[in-house]
């Protein structure tokens, strides 16, 4: 599934956050975007899922060549599209394996292999372990996991992910970082919103960086940042 963002222009009622932002995420790719906290990572995650606040007040945002600029967050969900927002936002309320299944399936993906309950427990052990357990009970690590797990669920073919490293142990980190790294091989478009520039680098083939304007200021493969981390050193004082 490929995603194709063109001159993105979004706001809230009171501010306008991305001022002509460009990108595509090409079939079975991953793609990182990254920018400093507060630059509007988080609002181009929302747009693009359909979600209200924001509003797109200009440009279009085309999937698969469908526009799907100002469709329904029900309707992008049905078109492939999962999101694992900031902060987890799991169903405290219910168990584990709940969480995993309560969720709708997506008709829209191609995928070989469909994820099921069976494959997110081989996909993230622990959570086979704590499948009984209240969400809410979770150690900050398992959340993540889980909403990783529930979106997956979904079948999508676009996977959007908004700073899944956030308020991590480094032994946890390093368990998602490897396994979302392992996703490249499965075909799953991927869109990673990030601030942790080791886990972008090690998941994403290509890197977007949003400056303060509000812009696309760079675009290229990971390997150029690789070798020249200087955009980095620019846009996001590393």
């Amino acid at each position: 599934m490929s995603l194709e963002v063109t001159d993105l222009h979004v706001g809230y009622a009171t501010a306008q956050v991305l001022h002509g932002v460009d990108f595509t995420v090409g079939d079975g790719e991953s793609v990182a975007l990254l920018g400093r906290n507060g630059m509007g990572k988080t609002t181009l995650v929302r747009a693009i899922c359909g979600l209200r606040p924001p509003t797109v007040t200009q440009g279009s945002i085309v999937l698969d060549g469908a526009d799907i600029t100002r469709r329904s967050s029900f309707m992008i969900s049905r078109a492939g599209i999962a999101v694992v927002p900031q902060g987890r936002r799991v169903f405290g309320s219910l168990t584990t394996l709940e969480n995993l299944t309560v969720v709708p399936r997506s008709r829209a993906s191609g995928a070989a292999e469909p994820w099921t309950v069976e494959r997110v427990f081989e996909f993230f052990p622990r959570l086979a372990e704590r499948q009984k357990s209240m969400a809410r009970s979770l150690s900050g690590g398992e959340q993540q996991m889980l909403a990783i797990g529930r979106a997956l669920m979904t079948n999508p073919s676009l996977l959007i992910m908004d700073e899944p490293s956030e308020g991590l142990a480094p032994a946890v980190l390093d368990v998602i970082q490897d396994r979302l790294a392992g996703l490249r091989t499965s075909g799953l478009s991927i869109l990673l919103a990030e601030q942790n520039v080791d886990l972008a680098l090690d998941i994403a083939e290509r890197v977007i960086i949003i400056d303060d304007t509000g812009r696309t200021a760079w675009s290229g493969r990971t390997e150029e940042l690789r070798t020249d981390p200087a955009p980095l050193e620019k846009y996001l004082s590393i």
